[in-house]
């Protein structure tokens, strides 16, 4: 009977560790991401490799002090791709980590393949926002956008 218990035990124990593992991943740390006005999104300019506010409406974001590479963003720019193609740096290697499942608005598999197809458009908002860290944003042609922090190219080598 001993066995009964350290066994019922263990199985308490991880399954209260497991819940306590996925509410951490999942949905603590998380806060609302606070943009300065003006300057909500930024990309950076092919000329002088400065970040500069582009047209943002309807953002949408997610960050977390435990993490650089939590912050997530959803929104709208009137701004055509052929426009900001003239104007702000391509970012090459862009690939979207996922956001926690409750920021619906953020769909990392879906703005990859997008990506992968050319359908979505990938710039340079900001280099080295945290070491070895860029923020990236992809642009659809409809005008939707998304923003996410990822590691430099080569960075994790």
């Amino acid at each position: 009977m001993n066995g009964k218990y350290v066994g019922g035990f263990i199985v308490i124990v991880a399954a209260i560790a497991g819940a306590a593992i996925y509410y951490l991943q999942e949905y603590a740390y998380y806060t609302k991401a606070v943009f300065q006005t003006g300057r909500e999104i930024e990309l950076t300019l092919i000329e002088s490799g400065q970040p500069e506010p582009i047209l943002a409406e309807n953002i949408e974001g997610i960050d977390a002090d435990s993490s650089p590479l939590r912050f997530r963003a959803c929104f709208h720019t009137p701004m055509s791709q052929a426009m900001l193609s003239e104007t702000y740096q391509a970012y090459q290697g862009a690939s979207p980590l996922n956001a926690p499942s409750w920021f619906g608005c953020f769909d990392a598999a879906k703005i990859g393949e997008a990506l992968e197809k050319g359908e979505a458009l990938a710039f340079l908002s900001q280099a080295n926002i945290a070491p070895e860290i860029d923020r990236v944003v992809a642009v659809f042609p409809d005008g939707r956008a998304f923003a996410w922090h990822q590691l430099h190219p080569g960075a994790d080598q």
